[in-house]
């Protein structure tokens, strides 16, 4: 019974099984080998011999002792069993060793050794020397190299926990994990090491800057709309009409402080950001919306946030030429930047140029796609707007960085190819809501250059977040689409590099463009990064890694 109903998250994950802890982690080899399988089952258990399963792998039946069981298995997950013994993983030891310590690498070891029975309660070490001595077979790392090299005699799995763990990553996922492998090759060599610096960096740009931040509250209505939008203005007495307006958009149900430390960042080194509330897809609407009183998001939002920047822009110029404001004078909004977060990074896009195109959204949105992320779902409420396409770019947006944007169904098959600026896009590896493959990485090889991709491997959908904004985080469960989530404390050195490249990229429309310009290179990516994080800045999509993203695409 339990099989039968969580076989939809499994088929899920059916492609890269075999891949949930094996691809990721290695450590200490053990002279000790598992020979023998038991599988647990609620109060039943069956043993299994690593020689039953090897046999199993080669005929295609299944082990003499599991045949009792047999009855109660459709004959998919009867392939779907014999699929994962047989399935070979090429990734070399080094590769393993590199990632073992990464921040999505010790939280999936810890997951997958919940499954694991171990009497002297060391199951994310016994995981981490069975990968790695069973990568080092001849044929490769597998389900089967590994319990040969498991450093105990008896591997326990507790089947039922291990189905739970496993259906909490999906295809996507796994796909996106050999992605972020697969566009910095150079990364997995013995060194160099993350942190070791190959040139030299004349300074920090992610210390702060030397001027006191302040915060100008503002309360703007724009009457045509019935829109009253709240803005949080961070300023300083460095600002100066030399530098562009920035601009920031939150995500669906948030609010207008989800980047705080970002504004603040900025703020310090001279620039005016503005960040505002949607006002109908903050949280306020979505607790609106628990109650009853209104939709959780009305399809006319998509339209309406890239009008809320532009009406908050033309407010800003209203106020540069103010008398006697404190910022008159050194607002410059025909040189401004967006920075737009999850679904405020398909807003960022919009204002950049890329195109609503609905068509194919209505025709798989109508035919019930088969929805793998919340970000997806999101989109697919586009479907009841009356056109097919919609331009809304501003063109005193000359700059736009997309922080885990939504984008894979919303600008259809061209829409992107329409970004007309400079564009920056990040993406997190471990990110369930946006899924990095099919939200951000397909769509940023449509973008036209220049532009940059970010990599924070291990990074979830809101470890870009200010801590702030995410203490509703603590306790959540682990699911397919949910949870997980690396916040806080845990992520202060993703937000570390987020402001130092978030800063570049502002530089790059002042005259101290060149000074700022080696922190948006690979060089910068591999220094800021740690044992936690691994960072990857690249481009363009090299081939190979482009390769795992039209197979994944094409499936």
């Amino acid at each position: 019974m339990f099989m039968e109903r969580n076989w939809g998250s499994l088929k899920a994950v059916a492609g890269f099984f075999g891949a949930i802890v094996l691809t990721q982690f290695g450590a200490n080899t053990s002279a000790i080998a598992a020979d023998t399988v038991v599988v647990r089952l609620g109060l039943f258990t069956e043993t299994i011999t690593l020689a039953e399963l090897q046999k199993a792998a080669k005929t295609g039946e299944l082990p003499g002792s599991l045949q009792p069981y047999a009855k109660g298995l459709s004959e998919q997950q009867r392939r779907f069993f014999l699929g994962a013994l047989g399935m070979n993983i090429p990734m070399n030891v080094v590769t393993i060793n590199r990632l073992v310590n990464t921040q999505i690498g010790t939280t999936i070891l810890n997951d997958f050794a919940t499954a694991l029975a171990r009497e002297d309660n060391a199951g994310v070490q016994a995981l981490r020397a069975g990968l790695v001595l069973g990568s080092t077979a001849p044929q490769g790392l597998s389900i089967l190299s590994f319990i040969a090299a498991y450093p105990s005699k008896r591997l326990e799995i507790n089947l039922p926990q291990a189905f739970i763990v496993a259906g909490s990553f999906n295809t996507a996922f796994w796909r996106t994990q050999q992605f972020m492998l697969a566009i910095a090759p150079q990364l997995d060599t013995i060194t160099p090491q993350p942190g070791t610096p190959q040139i030299a960096f004349p300074f920090d740009p992610s210390q702060p800057g030397n001027a006191e931040v302040k915060i100008l509250k503002l309360s703007l209505n724009d009457q045509k709309r019935d829109r009253k939008i709240p803005v949080d203005v961070y300023w300083s007495t460095a600002a100066n009409a030399n530098k562009p307006v920035i601009v920031f958009s939150h995500g669906f149900g948030s609010v207008r402080t989800d980047l705080r430390y970002l504004a603040e960042h900025l703020a310090s080194h001279g620039y005016v950001v503005a960040a505002l509330e949607h006002p109908g897809s903050n949280e306020a609407n979505t607790n609106l919306a628990l109650q009853g009183k209104t939709r959780v998001v009305k399809p006319q939002e998509f339209l309406h946030r890239p009008q809320d920047i532009s009406f908050v822009l033309d407010e800003l110029e209203k106020l540069n030429q103010t008398a006697n404001n404190p910022l008159a004078g050194k607002l410059t909004t025909t040189n401004a930047m967006v920075v737009g977060y999850s679904f405020g990074g398909g807003t960022a896009l919009t204002l950049a140029g890329a195109e609503l195109q609905l068509e194919r959204l209505k025709q798989r949105c109508k035919n019930n796609l088969a929805i793998l992320s919340l970000g997806e779902g999101m989109q697919c409420i586009a479907q009841e707007l009356p056109e097919n396409s919609y331009q809304l770019r501003d063109t005193r947006i000359k700059q736009a960085i997309a922080l885990n944007p939504t984008t894979s169904q919303i600008f259809g098959e061209t829409g992107l190819t329409k970004v007309e600026i400079p564009t920056l896009v990040l993406a997190g590896s471990a990110d369930k809501t946006t899924p990095a493959l099919t939200e951000q990485i397909v769509g940023f090889d449509k973008i036209p250059s220049p532009k940059w991709l970010v990599g924070i491997v291990g990074g979830t959908h809101l470890s870009v977040k200010d801590p702030s904004t995410t203490l509703d985080q603590i306790g959540q469960p682990n699911t397919p689409i949910s949870g997980g989530e690396v916040v806080g404390e845990q992520a202060a050195d993703v937000r570390k590099y987020v402001k130092a490249i978030a800063l570049a990229f502002a530089f790059q429309m002042t005259p101290e463009a060149k000074n700022y310009a080696i922190f948006l290179t690979s060089d910068y990516a591999q220094f800021a990064s740690t044992a936690a994080f691994p960072f990857r800045l690249i481009t363009q999509i090299p081939p190979d890694a482009m390769r795992i993203v039209k197979e994944f695409v094409e499936k």
